[in-house]
């Protein structure tokens, strides 16, 4: 069953809406996909879809048929984040939703960049704490993710004014992309729900984190499945992680780790 459509599957319809040609995926399977998930009816994953809450928020800005793709992992960040918001790019014009977005008092945005293309004045490390006492005050983290190709991501963070005068987290992970669906010439470059993941560890929120990082796993193992016609392994390494993060935890227990 298709879930509930997101900020990033809304997106998808209006792209697709506006196409002179249906979309096809480069090296991709062509049979019919759920809309929920992208993936064919036999290996959808709708109804593993995690829910957890989370203070932080997620932009995503996505390069012009980043949304079309069915491996773009944008769409696995609204599955987990409430507070996901998704604008087509475009260096012309800035949707006028994205600039009223940047304004809202309620967030604090970083865009999340490399610090090597910024002024050293704008580059971060960190995130700002939230209130200590738990409550909802204070301004919450936006994270804000240039959705594309590397050298997409390049330009629309040198061509987008409305991004010029917030701060930029440079983020410095230890570990180097684990991402399977495209590649990369590069371990330092990450895949943007990766990135996401990073992201709200620094905030804080190191389950949500752990858990944007599980679902990518799954998604993956379900869509090379699909891809190579072989069987879901539900008893896998990556559902049983997901399982365990997903599940209740008893009075008092700590998070997995």
């Amino acid at each position: 069953m298709p879930s509930k459509p997101h900020a990033v599957s809304r997106l998808r319809a209006v792209r697709l809406a506006r196409s002179a040609k249906p979309f096809l995926a480069r090296g991709g399977f062509k049979r019919e996909r759920c809309a929920g998930c992208r993936l064919v009816p036999s290996h959808c994953l709708c109804a593993l879809r995690p829910s957890v809450p989370t203070r932080a928020g997620v932009c995503l800005l996505m390069a012009d048929i980043e949304a079309l793709k069915p491996s773009n992992t944008g769409w696995l960040i609204a599955d987990v984040v409430a507070d996901t918001y998704a604008f087509a790019w475009a260096r012309t014009e800035t949707d006028p939703a994205l600039l009223a977005l940047l304004r809202d008092p309620r967030w604090q945005p970083y865009v999340v960049f490399p610090g090597e293309y910024a002024a050293p004045g704008r580059v971060v490390h960190t995130v700002l704490p939230t209130d200590p006492s738990g409550s909802e005050t204070g301004r919450r983290p936006l994270f804000i993710l240039l959705d594309g190709t590397w050298a997409e991501a390049r330009k629309m963070f040198g061509r987008s004014p409305c991004l010029a005068h917030l701060p930029v987290l440079s983020l410095q992970p230890e570990q180097i992309s684990q991402y399977k669906l495209r590649r990369s010439r590069r371990d330092d470059h990450f895949c943007t729900s990766e990135v996401a993941a990073l992201c709200l560890s620094l905030a804080g929120e190191p389950v949500a984190g752990q858990t944007l990082a599980a679902w990518l796993d799954v998604f993956t193992h379900h869509y090379l499945q699909a891809k190579n016609q072989l069987p879901i392994a539900l008893d896998g390494a990556a559902h049983q992680r997901l399982r365990q993060l997903s599940a209740p935890l008893p009075p008092g227990a700590a998070p997995p780790a």
